[in-house]
């Protein structure tokens, strides 16, 4: 084959390429010799001019310009991103003449490598001449870790380009009228207006009442139909286990706002009780109590590793309502903290926690109640938001409010306005897939948003996403279209996950708020 046309990972451009201990064992040598060593890192997912510039003045700062590459996972740009996959990425970076080597950041930030690799000069870009302006704080990390091996920063001064800015220019992924949308938002409030919204919401104190679930994956590839019985047969690979339920609402909500309790059903003998300890985050006060004779939900689902398509689920629960015992322990709870917070969310998922006296104590006693009663195959559509008298938000799906009105083929905006006309609420929201959502104020009438989600792996925990941050929202009166906004912004954000295996947070909604609006 003609030299010429080889592909790009075949020629001497691959060398480059290190492992990070392959790498770190280079740079010994070349450190040995006397030489400088300089350390650039970042995404670098559409390499432009303004990267190209700063990867040369980083290289006329020493003898030998290494680039770390963060991996697909941590990047942490929005919906759809990263648009180039790490491989592609660091082959594009090691055919520049000023590049040495390049290796793989497998971690949120460049800590851990510049610890391992100790560079003499660590080289950001003009967008961190303003240190103030990292709304991650990974800049003051990766500072302080390259003073503690004993080098030092410099931050690049040339043009200053953004690859998400032309990523959204050139290769937008969205349709015209979605984007025309967040142009709409980004016009009519801005980043930074968007930005202080979210913030506010730190010093919430909320408490999240719903029964613990936790959600296992038994992932299996196909081997074919059984010899002797007429069924499929399947091998088992691995297993992956996450906090569903009102657990996994607390760690959304722990993300947003620094005050969360969560008052959870649980097993009586509860053999997943340290594993929640060990997932809740450290700012989730945890009230479980037990219920006699009864497990720890858990939804098992069956994937197919290669499509990724669910099999089947095997739920574990007793779905029969709260034992009077259970139903004093849990009411006596609930008067015990529930005056402590500004806001009470609840996640009912039909399986017999919320019982009728548990739901009316809910309703009289709250600040502001929020409530999502969910429909799922464990209780059949008796699960339904008329069993509360009362509350200050209603976050449902498009199937939940149909199954409430009793309606398939209306129109969602009349059913909604139906039901706020039929209970004591005023403010809803409805999530619908790919149509994206729905709001509803009586005093304002209906926003509707288009989805942002740009790749589907599991619909799961989406819409604990949307009730954990929307709750929040709706109680410091943000406008609506911000709502909406940041509601499709959180379920684009869980749905490319599996699981609920990442839990929501300010700083990454924030990331995301300011590379899509770019």
């Amino acid at each position: 084959m003609n030299k010429a046309h080889e592909p790009l990972a075949t020629r001497s451009t691959t060398a480059k390429i290190k492992t990070n201990s392959d790498l770190a064992e280079a740079l010994d040598n070349i450190r040995s010799s006397g030489d400088t060593i300089v350390h650039c890192h970042g995404v670098f997912d559409l390499v432009h001019p303004g990267h190209i510039r700063h990867l040369e003045e980083a290289a006329r700062l020493g003898d030998c310009l290494i680039v770390t590459v963060t991996i697909d996972r941590f990047v942490n740009k929005g919906p759809g991103r990263p648009v180039f996959n790490s491989q592609l990425r660091a082959e594009t970076l090691a055919a520049l003449e000023c590049v040495k080597f390049v290796s793989f950041s497998e971690s949120p930030t460049a800590v851990d490598l510049i610890k391992q690799l100790k560079p003499h000069v660590y080289v950001k870009g003009p967008d961190y001449a303003d240190p103030n302006s990292d709304v991650t704080g990974m800049f003051r990390e990766e500072a302080n870790a390259v003073a503690a091996v004993g080098g030092r920063m410099h931050i690049t001064d040339d043009i200053r380009m953004s690859s998400s800015e032309l990523i959204n220019q050139h290769f937008d992924n969205f349709k015209p009228e979605t984007r025309e949308w967040i142009t709409k938002i980004k016009t009519k409030f801005g980043a930074a207006r968007i930005k202080e919204y979210v913030e506010n919401l730190k010093d919430l104190k909320v408490l999240v009442v719903g029964e613990a679930i936790i959600d296992e994956y038994y992932f299996c590839s196909g081997l074919g139909k059984s010899a002797k019985d007429p069924i499929l047969a399947f091998k088992y690979e691995n297993r992956e286990m996450f906090m569903g339920g009102s657990l996994a609402v607390a760690n959304h909500v722990s993300g947003i706002c620094n005050e969360v309790g969560v008052v959870s059903l649980v097993g009586e003998n509860d053999e997943y009780l340290k594993f929640i300890n060990d997932k809740l985050m450290p700012n989730v006060s945890f009230h479980p109590f037990g219920r006699i004779g009864a497990p720890t939900i858990c939804k098992r689902r069956y994937v197919d590793s290669h499509t990724g398509g669910k099999l089947f689920e095997l739920y574990t629960l007793e779905d029969t309502p709260l034992d009077a015992t259970s139903e004093g322990t849990l009411l006596n709870e609930l008067a015990n903290v529930i005056s402590e917070y500004d806001i009470v969310i609840v996640s009912d998922y039909g399986h017999g926690m919320i019982t009728p006296k548990v739901a009316s104590f809910l309703c009289k006693n709250a600040n502001f109640l929020a409530v999502n009663t969910q429909a799922n195959a464990g209780n059949r559509g008796f699960n339904t938001i008329s069993r509360y008298s009362r509350a200050d938000y209603v976050c449902l799906n498009g199937s939940e409010l149909q199954l409430e009105m009793r309606m398939r083929q209306s129109g969602f905006q009349g059913m909604l306005a139906s039901l706020a006309d039929q209970m004591q609420c005023d403010k809803f929201t409805v999530t619908l897939g790919q149509a994206g959502s729905l709001h509803f104020d009586t005093a304002s009438g209906f926003v509707d948003a288009p989805a942002l989600a740009l790749q589907v792996t599991d619909r799961v925990g989406a819409g604990d996403a949307v009730l954990s941050i929307t709750s929040a929202l709706v109680y410091k009166n943000t406008p609506w279209e911000i709502i909406a906004f940041l509601t499709n912004l959180a379920g684009a954000e869980v749905v490319a996950e599996i699981g609920n295996s990442k839990s929501l947070d300010s700083i990454t909604l924030l990331k995301h708020l300011n590379v899509i609006m770019r």
